[in-house]
């Protein structure tokens, strides 16, 4: 089979590395969204089986069809946003607004009215988006060093001399190291580790408009910004050539799917997609799918075996997952900066989005991902309001100059030339 051809280590890694930060990150969020509806240790348990095989069959299935490295994730902002509102609902009423959101998603995606909006997006402030999404997590990698010094120092290091002798394993080797690190120093906390299969529980769905102006609305808005928005983003910034409307389209049935056993919003990932799209997951694009084919594999584990597995993630130090999350993540951060102020006459408006994006501003619960894109299409706007096509009169006094002196020194050869063949 050609994926086990293409399958490398550094793609396997990405791939866990993807999954470790990505439930790390915000698997306690998704359990206070299932707590505020009341949910029982095995409705969170199902919770779990719900969201791994969703994550992952639609993102190892895809990514196997097309070749192409397909990353689904929940709805982080989704889920703060459901821990909050979820007060005073029942579980059925939240599958009714999970269900509800999902055929939004959908349609969203059928209607194509999502990628019609996307493509109107410049690259530069896409790449800027991008850039300020991730570089919050470049930064929490040396945030990290506050509390763990040492550890952060030996996974930089141990980072910059694989990245120049082992540039492909750099992760990975960095990920090893680290985990040793912590294992003699006894930070592994492995009594989070309890082994128990999860089963699915069936949630029968109630709908009231109270829930669907308060919980789905809401759920789909802020997936739809915060998540989907950064997601494209994710996929035209590696340069990979996706169906956008068929994946979002893909997100909403996965969801609707699994509405009924706690799926409360599947979508495009933007932080885990970097990882296993970028260059440390394999130097050719074209098998990187491996990276994302290893990281839906794992989700899938982590449904049917639900808290295990999840406890065995979240054993890791904390400053250890922040660490290895920034560090995978540098070379995108740079890659997305440098797109995105490449040219300057999108350059500030690229700024102010890489600025917007980057300080986590939340106004009516919508998170800083859609505001950055709002701030800096605003600022391109009023930057382009009225202007022409350059012309040979506009072009910069500096530019002219040195057309000026291409010119001259174009006659000045033309004339030796002409002299000698006289």
């Amino acid at each position: 089979m050609r994926f086990f051809k293409d399958l490398g280590f550094s793609s396997f890694t990405a791939g866990f590395v993807a999954v470790l930060v990505g439930f790390t990150s915000s698997v306690a969020i998704v359990f206070q969204a299932a707590q505020a509806f009341g949910a029982t240790p095995e409705i969170i348990s199902s919770w779990m089986w719900a969201l791994g095989l969703g994550m992952g069959l639609a993102t190892a299935l895809p990514s196997l069809w097309w070749r192409k490295p397909v990353m689904i994730a929940w709805s982080t902002p989704g889920a703060a946003v459901l821990a909050v509102a979820g007060s005073g609902y029942g579980m059925g009423e939240a599958v009714g607004a999970f269900i509800v959101c999902a055929l939004l998603i959908t349609l969203a995606g059928a209607t194509g009215w999502f990628e019609r909006v996307m493509n109107r997006i410049p690259m530069a402030l896409a790449s800027a988006l991008l850039a300020g999404v991730l570089a919050r997590f470049g930064l929490e990698a040396f945030l990290a060093a506050r509390t763990a010094l040492p550890l952060v120092l030996l996974m930089l290091l141990c980072y910059l001399v694989t990245r120049r002798l082992l540039p492909r394993y750099a992760v990975p080797l960095t990920l090893l190291a680290a985990i040793a690190f912590a294992a003699a120093r006894g930070e592994l906390a492995w009594n989070a580790v309890h082994l128990s299969v999860a089963a699915p529980v069936f949630t029968l769905p109630v709908f009231s408009w109270q829930a669907v102006v308060s919980l789905a609305l809401p759920l789909f808005v802020v997936t739809m910004a915060s998540q989907n928005l950064p997601g494209v983003a994710a996929i035209r910034a590696a340069g990979y050539d996706l169906p956008i409307s068929k994946l979002i389209t893909l997100s909403g049935l996965a969801t609707l799917a699994f509405a009924p056993f706690g799926a409360f919003a599947l979508n495009l990932s933007a932080i885990t997609a970097a990882i296993c799209m970028g260059r440390e997951a394999h130097e050719d694009p074209a098998r990187r799918y491996t990276a994302a084919v290893s990281c839906g594999a794992i989700y899938v584990v982590i449904g049917l075996f639900g808290a295990a597995v999840t406890g065995l993630l979240t054993a890791f130090p904390k400053e250890l997952v922040a660490a290895i999350a920034g560090l995978a993540l540098l070379g995108t951060i740079g890659s997305g900066l440098a797109a995105a102020v490449r040219e300057e006459s999108h350059r500030e408006a690229a700024l102010i989005t890489f600025l917007v994006t980057l300080s986590g501003l939340t106004i009516a619960g919508i998170g800083s991902a859609f505001w950055g894109v709002a701030a800096g299409a605003v600022g391109l706007a009023i930057q382009q309001l009225g202007r022409k096509p350059f012309a040979g009169k506009d072009i910069a006094p500096a530019c002219k100059i040195r057309q000026d002196a291409r010119a001259a020194a174009d006659a000045a050869r033309s004339s030796s030339t002409t002299g000698k063949t006289s």
